[in-house]
C-alpha cells in the first residue's frame, strides 16, 4: 500500500546522511520533498500543509541543532508526526459494562463491510467473545446470503429474518431498523456478548442512506459505530469520511483493502481530518487477514523501519510451542538437524501466513522489495513435496542420497533433479550452521553464544568429533538407540550437567556462607 510513499521518504532521508549539521536550506529541501511525496500519495492537501509545517518547525528547533546526528533526529520527528496523523495511539473496542456490546458498520457500497463483519467476528471470537452477525443490509442484492456464507466460514451465527433482495430488479422490502433492533434482542436472549450489525451502503453519499443509518443508530444505540472505508479511493476518502461523520457520528475507522496497490492517502487523511481513530485494518481477502491498527507500527512500516512487534505477535499466535520446545531440546543436546526437522520448521513458517508479508515487516525490506515481489509462495509446497518423496532413512541420513535416489525423488515430487540438488545443498549449509551454533561457535563473524553447549571456539575444536551415522538402516537405528541409552545414563548420573557421578557435595563449590545447607550439602 505505502510502497511509493516509503520509497520517496527513504530516498529523501538518504540525502541527509553524513551531514554533521543541517542548515535551514537543508531542512527546507527535505520538507519540500516530504510534501511532494505526501501529495503524490493522495494525502489531503490540508493534512499535508499542517504536517509539513510541524516538521519544519521542529526541525529548525533546538532538538535537532543540539543532536549528535541531525539526520536521524529528522527521521525521528517524521516518525512521531506520522504516528500523530494516524491517530496517535492504538484504540481498542469499548466493551459494554452490561448487556451485549453493539457494533454498527457503516460505509459506501463496495467498501467491504460484509466481508469485514465476518473478519471482525472471527477476530472477536478468538479473543474469547461470543459474537453474532445481524443482516440489516436488505438493499444490495444477495447481501444477506453473502453474510450468511461469511458467518459460516467464521464459525459465527447470523441473525437474518429477512432474505433481502436477490437482483437489481427487485424492489427492497423489509425494515432494516426493525431487523437491527430484533437482532440485538436475539443476542440478549441467547447470551451473545457482541452484536455486529451490517448495514446497507450506496454507490455515493445520499440523504436516504444517511437517514436509514441514522435511524438504525438511534434504534440500537451502539457502543461503536465503525466507518469502513476503501483504502484505494484516494482523495475522495476525506469527503466521504466527513459526510458519514456528520450523518452517523462514527466512533472509529476501519481501513479495508490495505493490501492493494493504491498510494495510501486515505489512511493518512481520514484520522487527521475527522479526529476519529483508525481502529482496524483489513490486509487481504482471507478472514484471518485482519489486524488491530497500531499507528506507531504503521509509521515504522512507512519509514522502512519494519514492524517486528507484529511479526512476533503472529509467531506467538501460530507457532507450535511443543514443536519449538522439541527443537530447543534437540539443539541443546547437539543432535543432528534432519530433513524432518527442516520440514517441520517450514510448516511452522507457513502457518504464520504469507512469506511476502512477513518479510516486508523486516527493517530495510523496501531495499529488496522487487526480489520479494518475485518470490513464489509455492516454493514451500515444492520443498515439502521433495522432502516427502524421500524415505524416512533418507531424511535421517541425507548423505546416502546418490544420483539414482535423487532422480527417484525428483519424479515423485514432480520437479527437476536440479531442484532436489539445490535443496540438499541448502540443507547441508543449514545443518552446518546449526551444528556450529550447538557447539558454541556462533554464527559466522559472531562470537560464541553462551549456554548453547560449547563455549569458545577453541573448546569446540578440542571436543571429540561426533561419529558419522552409518548408511545401513539397521545399523544406524542401533547406533541411535545406543546414543539414547548413553544420554539417559548420563542424565541419571548427573554427568550431562558437568557434575561428577555419585553423591554431590555442594561444599566443593565456592558458594556464599549458608548456601551449602540450602542445597542439602553435607
Amino acid at each position: 500500500m505505502f510502497n511509493s510513499l516509503s520509497d520517496r521518504l527513504t530516498a529523501t532521508f538518504k540525502n541527509l546522511r553524513g551531514k554533521g549539521r543541517l542548515t535551514e536550506a537543508d531542512v527546507d529541501a527535505t520538507v519540500r520533498e516530504i510534501r511532494r511525496a505526501l501529495l503524490d500519495a493522495d494525502v489531503a492537501v490540508p493534512v499535508v500543509r499542517e504536517f509539513t509545517a510541524r516538521i519544519r518547525e521542529r526541525a529548525l528547533g533546538a532538538e535537532v541543532s543540539a543532536a549528535l546526528n541531525p539526520s536521524q533526529q529528522i527521521v525521528k520527528i517524521v516518525n512521531e508526526e506520522l504516528q500523530e496523523i494516524l491517530g496517535g495511539e492504538t484504540r481498542r473496542i469499548r466493551l459494554a459494562k452490561t448487556g451485549p456490546t453493539i457494533i454498527m458498520l457503516a460505509g459506501l457500497q463496495g467498501a467491504g463491510k460484509t466481508t469485514l463483519a465476518g473478519k471482525l467476528a472471527k477476530w472477536l471470537k478468538a479473543q474469547g467473545h461470543s459474537p453474532v452477525l445481524v443482516a440489516a443490509d436488505l438493499q444490495r442484492p444477495n447481501a444477506v446470503t453473502q453474510l450468511q456464507i461469511v458467518g459460516e466460514r467464521a464459525g459465527v451465527p447470523v441473525f437474518a429474518p429477512h432474505p433481502g433482495t436477490t437482483s437489481d430488479l427487485d424492489v427492497p422490502t423489509g425494515d432494516p431498523v426493525a431487523v437491527a433492533r430484533s437482532g440485538v434482542d436475539e443476542a440478549r436472549q441467547k447470551l451473545h456478548d457482541v452484536v455486529i450489525v451490517d448495514t446497507a451502503g450506496r454507490l455515493g453519499v445520499d440523504a436516504e442512506m444517511m437517514d436509514q443509518a441514522r435511524r438504525i443508530r438511534q434504534a440500537i444505540i451502539p457502543n461503536e459505530v465503525l466507518f469502513v472505508i476503501d483504502s484505494m479511493i484516494g482523495q475522495d476518502a476525506v469527503n466521504t469520511a466527513v459526510a458519514f461523520d456528520e450523518g452517523v457520528n462514527f466512533t472509529g475507522v476501519v481501513l479495508s483493502k490495505l493490501d492493494g496497490d493504491a498510494r495510501g492517502g486515505a489512511a493518512l487523511s481520514v484520522a487527521s481530518v475527522t479526529g476519529k481513530p483508525v481502529m482496524f485494518a483489513s490486509t487481504g481477502e482471507g478472514l484471518d487477514d485482519f489486524e488491530l491498527f497500531h499507528p506507531d507500527r504503521m509509521a515504522s512500516r512507512i519509514l522502512d523501519m519494519g514492524d517486528v512487534l507484529t511479526l512476533i505477535e503472529q509467531a506467538e499466535k501460530n507457532w507450535d510451542k511443543d514443536e519449538a520446545a522439541r527443537m530447543a531440546k534437540k539443539f541443546a543436546d547437539q543432535e543432528d538437524f534432519t530433513l524432518d526437522d527442516f520440514l517441520a520448521q517450514m510448516q511452522q513458517i507457513r502457518n504464520m501466513g504469507s512469506m511476502k508479508k512477513m518479510l516486508m515487516m523486516m527493517p530495510g525490506a523496501q531495499n529488496i522489495r522487487q526480489q520479494l515481489e518475485q518470490f513464489d509462495e509455492r516454493e514451500i509446497d515444492r520443498v515439502e513435496a521433495i522432502v516427502r518423496s524421500m524415505t524416512p532413512h533418507e531424511r535421517l541420513a541425507p548423505k546416502i542420497i546418490n544420483g539414482s535416489r535423487r532422480a527417484r525423488i525428483a519424479r515423485g515430487s514432480g520437479v527437476h533433479v536440479s531442484e532436489v540438488n539445490g535443496l540438499l545443498e541448502r540443507f547441508a549449509q543449514a545443518q552446518k550452521m546449526m551444528k556450529k551454533l550447538a557447539q558454541g561457535g556462533g554464527m559466522p563473524g559472531m562470537p560464541g553464544m553462551p549456554g548453547l553447549g560449547g563455549g569458545s571456539r577453541k573448546a569446540s575444536k578440542n571436543a571429540p568429533k561426533k561419529k558419522a551415522r552409518s548408511g545401513n538402516p539397521a545399523k544406524a537405528a542401533q547406533e541411535l538407540r545406543d546414543a539414547e541409552n548413553k544420554r539417559a545414563n548420563a542424565v541419571r548420573t548427573g554427568a550431562s550437567f558437568g557434575q561428577p557421578s555419585g553423591d554431590f557435595d555442594p561444599s566443593q563449590l565456592n558458594l556464599p556462607k549458608g548456601f551449602d545447607k540450602f542445597l542439602g550439602g553435607k
